[in-house]
């Protein structure tokens, strides 16, 4: 394995440089680098304090009631305090580089741009800018007009930083010298540098490599693949502020989806955008998919494969389908003059009329309730139509009614009156509330699916087949539809009788996108409908019609009149919009969309994407309907029992072939000395994978230790106090098997995690206990562990 400066020359540029103290030249360039860089500080700290006396000029300015007042008045406000927001996320590091380029003056990158109020000149360019491109990309060999590259590194606090060095890459063959090649300090500052509790982003230290993939089109698909270490997660977030940067219009009104696999993930990145000024961005995870439902729980393997599929959908319309039940025995009404009775062909006509409404499940109730009321009022007609032509009896019923005596040639005048007192009667009737309740339920989510995995009989309705006809029904074709008719007889029947479970069992990763999907086919419940309506004031609604009418203009006016192209009345309704304004509380696109199951996003962001099922994939595609997707992950890394083998297969039947791959080669985590044993553990189960090339060494060995049980407590105590002193200040983590029993109190204060916890995050140091039962359960989790740390890596062998 080479040499730590020459394992990094192979990926870094080459250079030169004078250095600190040992030259006057240095020291000048050095002086004068620093004024620059403070007069950068006095250029924002200038346009910080007029964007936010804009921005309160906006907020305090009167709207009236015009619509293009109001609207004029809100997007000022948005646009000046998110360049505000964005001004004093840039202070920290403000200015990393500059470009000195064989025509023109030099240009200085940073994470913002500022310019020149003088001249209008351009003081400092954005890292996202197409200008600065050449800062990341530019080489010997391919020198983009760039003669020389520097690299800044900071000290201290904005507005007073300072330029404490610096490290020039020369570009131009006729300037550089005979300097032996050398690798990038600013990149090997940050590789050594101890790790945090969180994420810190890259802007400064951006491979080429990366740099590409950073700057792809928003439109499309595409899958970044990458071993551990690659920096798969750093590329996604920065592409990311790349997009929202380029394509802030549409993006900033859409917002952007990022989809991590544990809370812990983001906890760790969730910072990184905000740090570069951008918060129209969602961070969840699988488990939060479904609406309201916070769902941690693993299943067993076959269970998890099982609800990952998407056989699941039709199963889910078959269960609500199964809902919309006829009675097994005729239900009896009495009412005051006659007894009706509710058999299995009134509600499968009522049942039927429902369902060709194509309402969603509990939308669609109303009909059936009332659809059912008039079959039978018309039965109770018909029984007292005798009645109607016998005097006596119509006397009687004139008597009960009220009415004075008639002629029978008033009978239809009679017949109407009765229709009413039958309605009304019926209305009043418990057992008529019952019977629709029984037949035709409104349903949750949470409802449907626990009575679903509760009951085996509902498992066997949902799974299909001529013995196992929805809504109590034997006849297969004569079930039309799971409110909408999409429910087919045809479709190969599954058996589900494997996920039976215990009724209150907690929810599992694997229920959320079934949740969700539920959400699709039963709608809201009436009462939380009718509420969200009501609350839309009218004044608002026109406010909402008049912004989204501006909104599509806008589209219209960016991508021009493509039918293809998705609009803004693609993504929200006028009534949605209004629904989501709310006068005097101004809400980020992040906290609107956060609080919006029905949102529909511009981008959507999936790490460690080859730990989605299927289902999650279908659940996901519905909220981005664009289908600009960034999906970063690792085959060989794949642990999910319903997880991806292959990228074909999980995108294809949403993608077909309108997708690409890119793929990241270079480690910047794992030392060398770590991936030699990982890559071996990587062979025993996936040959066909090659690990990527460890950037550097450290000279630090991973060591084993085997201990009998009974002394793990005393050996953890030791290993982790020397651990402690070797990092100095450094992130220590302990993984353990999934099923682990707690550890002693010895970790106290380290974190502890499984290997599922512990994807997509880094540590210095990472302690494995009983490595042996990691592999046993799951090749690839043994893999993940090792692959966590940045510096050293033991791992502790149980004996049996």
């Amino acid at each position: 394995m080479p040499s730590e400066s020459k394992a990094t020359a192979v990926h870094l540029n080459c250079s030169t440089a004078d250095k600190p103290g040992t030259s006057p030249r240095f020291d000048e360039e050095l002086a004068a680098e620093t004024t620059r860089l403070r007069w950068l500080h006095g250029l924002l700290t200038g346009e910080l304090a007029a964007v936010d006396g804009r921005a309160a000029t906006a907020r305090a300015t009167p709207a009236g009631e015009e619509l293009s007042a109001r609207w004029e008045r809100d997007v000022s406000e948005f646009r000046w305090s998110e360049r505000a927001g964005a001004l004093r996320a840039a202070r920290a590091g403000l200015c990393f580089g500059r470009l000195d380029q064989r025509e023109g003056a030099p240009t200085y990158v940073g994470r913002i741009g500022l310019t020149d109020p003088a001249d209008g000149e351009s003081a400092l360019i954005d890292w996202r800018a197409p200008a600065a491109r050449p800062f990341y990309c530019a080489t010997p060999v391919t020198p983009l007009g760039v003669t020389r590259r520097r690299h800044f590194r900071l000290a201290g606090t904005a507005p007073d930083e300072r330029v404490a060095t610096f490290h020039d890459d020369v570009l131009d063959g006729e300037l550089a010298d005979d300097t032996e090649a050398a690798s990038d300090p600013a990149l090997l500052a940050a590789l050594k540098a101890p790790r945090g509790s969180t994420m810190r982003d890259i802007v400064t230290t951006i491979q080429a490599e990366q740099d590409d993939i950073i700057r792809l089109p928003l439109a499309g698909t595409v899958v970044i693949e990458g071993g551990p270490g690659t920096g798969k997660t750093a590329v996604a977030l920065h592409r990311v502020a790349y997009l929202l940067y380029t394509h802030r219009d549409r993006l900033a009104r859409s917002g952007v989806l990022v989809v991590g696999p544990s809370a812990g993930f983001i906890r760790y990145v969730g910072g990184v955008l905000p740090a570069l000024g951008e918060s129209a961005v969602v961070f969840t995870t699988p488990g939060r998919l479904a609406h309201g439902v916070v769902a941690t729980a693993a299943d067993p393997p076959e269970v998890a494969r099982r609800k990952g599929d998407l056989t699941m959908i039709e199963a889910l319309r078959r269960a609500v389908a199964d809902r919309q039940e006829l009675p097994a025995e005729t239900i009896r009404i009495e009412l005051e003059d006659v007894t009706l009775e509710l058999d299995r062909a009134t509600a499968r006509e009522a049942r039927r009329r429902a369902r060709a409404t194509g309402q969603q499940h509990n939308a669609a109730r109303s009909t059936f309730r009332d659809t059912l009321g008039r079959l039978l009022v018309d039965q109770g007609l018909e029984r007292l139509d005798t009645r109607l032509e016998d005097p006596p009896e119509l006397a009687e019923l004139l008597a009960g009614l009220n009415l004075p005596e008639i002629e029978p040639a008033g009978a239809a005048e009679v017949s109407a009156e009765l229709r009413h007192e039958l309605r009304e009667e019926l209305r009043a009737a418990p057992e008529f509330h019952e019977a629709v309740e029984a037949l035709w339920p409104l349903l949750t989510p949470q409802r449907a699916l626990a009575d679903l995995f509760g009951s085996l009989d509902r498992l066997a309705a949902a799974s299909g087949g001529p013995d196992h006809a929805p809504g109590g029904s034997t006849d297969p074709g004569s079930v039309d539809g799971s409110v909408d008719g999409s429910v087919d007889g045809s479709v190969e029947s599954t058996d589900l009788s494997v996920l039976y479970r215990a009724p209150g069992s907690p929810w599992t990763v694997a229920d959320a996108p079934l949740l969700d999907e539920l959400d699709e086919l039963l709608g809201p419940l009436p009462a939380d409908a009718a509420a969200a309506k009501s609350s839309i004031a009218e004044p608002d609604a026109r406010y909402a019609e008049g912004v989204l009418t501006v909104l599509t203009s806008a589209d219209r006016d960016l991508a021009g009149e493509d039918a293809d192209e998705l609009r803004a009345s693609d993504f929200v309704t006028a009534e949605q919009l209004a629904a989501r304004h709310v006068p005097g509380v101004p809400l980020t696109v992040a906290e609107r969309a956060a609080g919006d199951r029905d949102w529909r996003y511009g981008h959507l962001v999936v790490d460690e994407a080859q730990e989605l099922s299927a289902m999650d994939w279908h659940v996901l595609l519905r909220r981005c309907p664009s289908r600009s997707i960034t999906a970063v992950g690792d085959l060989a890394q794949r642990s999910a029992p319903a997880g991806a083998r292959s990228w074909a297969d999980v995108l294809g039947p949403h993608l077909a072939q309108r997708w690409t791959h890119r793929s990241l080669t270079v480690n910047y985590r794992t030392p060398a000395e770590i991936m030699v044993p990982a890559a071996a553990v990587l062979a025993t189960y996936a040959p066909e994978h090659r690990p990527p090339d460890s950037v550097r060494e450290t000279g630090e060995q991973p060591w084993e230790r085997t201990v009998p049980p009974a002394e793990l407590s005393a050996v953890l105590s030791a290993v982790l106090d020397a651990e402690r002193s070797r990092l100095d200040g450094g992130t220590l983590a302990v993984i353990v098997p999934e099923d682990a029993d707690p550890l002693p109190a010895a970790v106290a204060g380290v974190a502890v995690h499984t290997p599922s916890s512990s994807k997509g995050l880094e540590f210095d140091s990472v302690l494995i206990v009983d490595p042996g039962r990691i592999r046993e359960r799951e090749p690839a989790d043994l893999y993940v562990s090792m692959t966590r740390a940045t510096r050293r890596l033991g791992q502790l062998h149980l004996t049996s």
